[in-house]
């Protein structure tokens, strides 16, 4: 047809990797289990026989729930939803967790990798754009067993990787070319604030930066068609009250290490939540001035790509 726009449809990029290539990834996940380091906790229990570290996993998935989801950033819900998986525990266990029953509490099932990627194609079947694993880091082995059945059954979209950035560089890197859109949290910016609020975790800002540096440095900026999100860095940046998340280090690392081109999701719904209340700096939601200040401090550091550039939402 004469003056026809024609476009192939987005591929993702674990369609490119060869069968052997995915097998081999998945092996040297499943030897990094026999001891797990997995994250930067490196609790080297043998999940495999189900021993427990950390994250209160062993050696099949636990999934909290799954289905669209049009609460996420614009690019990643676009018309038919993100499909999320939501699975259960976590590596960092923040006291204010907005979903501490499934952090904390252990909310959720113990599932086969057959049923893991059923739950994959269920959701490419309902036309969600994407599959969204939320807390993924301690289960990065049986999803990529599970993506391996997935894709002899069909599926192609895009996969997320939707952290909270407490992340191995050796752990990142057996998912290079699978994940095309990694959606890294940012939390803190300062040591004695993890430390104090997120188990422990002291080393999360000089872990965070390194997760950061490897997730551009395979995927790049953020690149967007027809409003729906297909390969690159999506970052998260939750505003605490009393400027705890340090936000201008965080936005200055940002633009400085990574790119002013970066597409970031500054939060305003902080609410205390689980022990929370327990904490005084943290027993309030952040004002609108403590926002517009952390938006501010974004611009000032050259960036310009926000998932929302003005409060959407502050509980009362």
């Amino acid at each position: 047809m004469k003056n026809a726009k024609w476009k192939m449809k987005f591929e993702p990029c674990y369609l490119e990797l060869s069968k052997r290539e995915l097998k081999e990834r998945i092996k040297k996940a499943y030897k990094i289990l026999e001891e797990c380091r997995l994250c930067p906790r490196e609790c080297k229990v043998n999940r495999i026989k189900e021993e427990k570290g950390f994250c209160r996993s062993g050696a099949l998935p636990i999934v909290s729930s799954f289905g669209p989801h049009f609460g996420e950033e614009p690019p990643l819900v676009g018309t038919h939803g993100s499909g999320t998986i939501f699975l259960t525990w976590c590596n960092l266990c923040c006291i204010y967790c907005q979903n501490y029953t499934i952090s904390h509490l252990g909310e959720g099932r113990e599932i086969s990798l057959e049923e893991f990627a059923s739950q994959m194609l269920s959701l490419q079947k309902r036309g969600c754009h994407n599959i969204n694993f939320v807390t993924p880091t301690h289960f990065v082995p049986q999803i990529l067993a599970a993506l391996e059945i997935a894709i002899e059954k069909g599926l192609n979209v895009p996969l997320v990787y939707n952290t909270g950035g407490y992340d191995q560089i050796e752990t990142l890197k057996l998912l290079d070319g699978i994940f095309d859109i990694y959606m890294p949290d940012i939390k803190y910016s300062d040591s004695e604030i993890a430390k104090k609020y997120s188990s422990d975790a002291s080393d999360y800002p000089e872990v965070v930066r390194k997760a950061l540096r490897e997730m551009h440095h395979q995927v790049g900026d953020l690149v967007i068609e027809n409003g729906v999100a297909q390969r690159g860095l999506l970052i998260r940046h939750l505003v605490l009250p009393n400027n705890l998340a340090g936000t201008k280090k965080a936005m200055h690392f940002i633009a400085q290490k990574l790119s002013k081109d970066s597409y970031v999701n500054i939060m305003a719904q902080y609410r205390p939540e689980y022990k929370a209340h327990e904490y005084p700096l943290l027993n309030r939601p952040p004002t609108a001035e403590e926002y517009r200040e952390a938006l501010e401090m974004a611009k000032k550091e050259g960036l310009h790509r926000f998932a929302r550039d003005k409060i959407i939402f502050l509980w009362k």
